[in-house]
């Protein structure tokens, strides 16, 4: 299976659809199956005790599974999360971006399931792992 979209594709996919996190989250890297996506952390995304939030990590996973979906199968806008399951393992740097590594594990018919690796930029340990399992909306 080729890719349906590329970098600059989801990007202006993001633009057009889901401007809620157009320019927030950046594809780095794209392949068939796996994708590495960057925030850039600022003030917004982080929470008492000078760390960044669960939430902005799982919008970081959920994104990123999103678009490595959509590279494969194509803009389909109404792909939505069914399951989401986060650990939180050690505290990130509230200065630092964070760097997600994110593959496909199942990419069916009507679902996929992806996982994802959280890291501070600069840091070899991640600090969260996130599974995801997505609806695909059927063909027509």
């Amino acid at each position: 299976m080729t890719l349906a979209m590329d970098i600059d594709a989801l990007g202006r996919f993001l633009d057009e659809t889901f401007p809620q996190v157009a320019g927030e989250i950046v594809i780095e890297d794209l392949r068939e199956g796996s994708l590495r996506s960057r925030l850039s952390v600022t003030d917004r995304h982080l929470r008492p005790g000078g760390t960044v939030s669960g939430p902005a990590m799982f919008g970081l996973a959920d994104v990123s599974v999103y678009l490595a979906i959509l590279a494969m199968i194509g803009p389909k806008s109404l792909a939505v999360t069914t399951n989401c399951s986060i650990d939180f393992m050690r505290k990130p740097q509230a200065a630092a971006d964070l760097i997600c590594e994110c593959r496909l594990l199942k990419l069916g018919r009507v679902l996929a399931v992806g996982d994802c690796l959280i890291y501070s930029h600069g840091v070899a340990s991640p600090v969260a792992r996130a599974a995801l399992t997505y609806s695909i909306p059927p063909a027509g």
